[in-house]
């Protein structure tokens, strides 16, 4: 582990406490007050475990933010939302949340927010093999060109109606705004939708895909971001919680490592949508199996490299391991993890030498934490 764990404790504290936002709020009186008011604060976890630090550690990366901290995110987006209905003269819009907010897995007190602008009842495109194809209009306009005029109108609104705000437009997919009266960061993504197969025959929103330009690419990408939400609730459903504290404590180790873990909060819950999830459940009676699993499923992939290749992301539009890149950083989160496992374990023993990876994992799925 690169840092020392009161290290590692102390920059989880502040995270999920939004210290790394101050400059954020700092403008925003009301965001300001609450803030000041929870930073010293100590939340339920800093309060178990006592003695035991590693293990303090690993029950607070596993944690949910402040369900006060998340709520304000919502209503930066709301806010945002709004006022982008009301100026956007072009287009009717209709307003969604994608990324790790609306999932329960962000692990930041101020968390940026991701805001899908949907050109709704006027654009999109479909499937044309779909079972409802013939109720569809085709459309003279391309999806490139639509999506760059909405883009093209959303910049300036977005300048006019929070002038003390700053308006970055350089990201490719999002506009990012920030700062003055808003408590959050807030990407802009403009998108329309996209009617498949699936969707015309259900008719259910996760089914439902969304087209969003790459402004620098000069081309338009394909997602499915409802259908990752519904499906990562779900299994985390099944494993009673187990799941959605699994990806948090990898996006928090992650965060905390000192390395360059090049695995993106998407791709790390589709690593843990494919664990053992009779294994995470058992984190309703000990919840440090959570850590035994992690450690374990991290570990299989790595030494199973044909197993991780053939792992599709949830909504399965393409592997997960789909550059070098993220097979490095496997490595690099797995070793982590044991290093982690390892020093848990160890606060338990009574006698012996340090655990084994093995030896970790059986102490972790045998030990209660008050």
């Amino acid at each position: 582990m690169a840092t020392n764990i009161q290290e590692r404790i102390s920059a989880l504290k502040g995270r999920r406490k939004g210290a790394d936002g101050l400059a954020v709020v700092a403008a925003d009186n009301v965001a300001l007050e609450s803030y000041r008011r929870k930073l010293y604060l100590p939340e339920i976890w800093e309060g178990r475990a006592g003695g035991k630090p590693f293990t303090q550690y690993a029950l607070g990366a596993m944690q949910e933010v402040d369900p006060d901290y998340t709520r304000i995110s919502l209503e930066t987006a709301d806010r945002v939302a709004n006022q982008l209905g009301k100026r956007v003269g072009g287009f009717n819009l209709d307003f969604k949340l994608q990324g790790s907010v609306p999932l329960n897995v962000h692990i930041k007190g101020v968390s940026d927010v991701d805001l899908l602008t949907t050109i709704d009842g006027q654009f999109l495109t479909y499937d044309k093999s779909g079972i409802r194809s013939n109720t569809y209009w085709p459309s003279a306009d391309n999806s490139l060109q639509q999506l760059i005029n909405l883009r093209n109108e959303e910049e300036p609104a977005l300048k006019k109606a929070f002038p003390a705000a700053s308006v970055d437009t350089s990201g490719s997919k999002a506009i990012k705004i920030f700062g003055g009266s808003l408590a959050r960061s807030v990407d802009v993504v403009p998108s329309h939708w996209y009617d498949g197969a699936d969707y015309q025959r259900t008719g259910q929103l996760h089914d439902r895909g969304v087209i969003i330009l790459d402004r620098k690419a000069n081309q338009t990408v394909t997602n499915f971001p409802f259908k990752h939400i519904k499906l990562v609730s779900d299994q985390d459903a099944i494993a009673v919680g187990g799941l959605k504290k699994a990806i948090r404590l990898c996006k928090n180790v992650k965060a905390d490592s000192g390395r360059d873990i090049a695995l993106p909060s998407f791709d790390i819950a589709a690593i843990m949508f494919h664990a053992d999830l009779a294994a995470l459940r058992m984190g309703v009676f000990h919840e440090l199996a959570i850590l035994a699993e992690t450690q374990r499923y991290l570990d299989y992939l790595y030494y199973h490299p044909n197993e991780a290749q053939r792992l599709y992301v949830p909504d399965g539009t393409r592997r997960i391991f789909d550059t070098e890149a993220k097979v490095s950083a496997l490595l690099a989160l797995s070793s982590e993890m044991d290093e982690l496992s390892k020093a848990v374990a160890a606060e338990f023993r009574l006698l012996g030498p340090i655990p084994t990876s093995d030896s970790a994992r059986q102490i972790l799925k045998e030990v209660r934490v008050p």
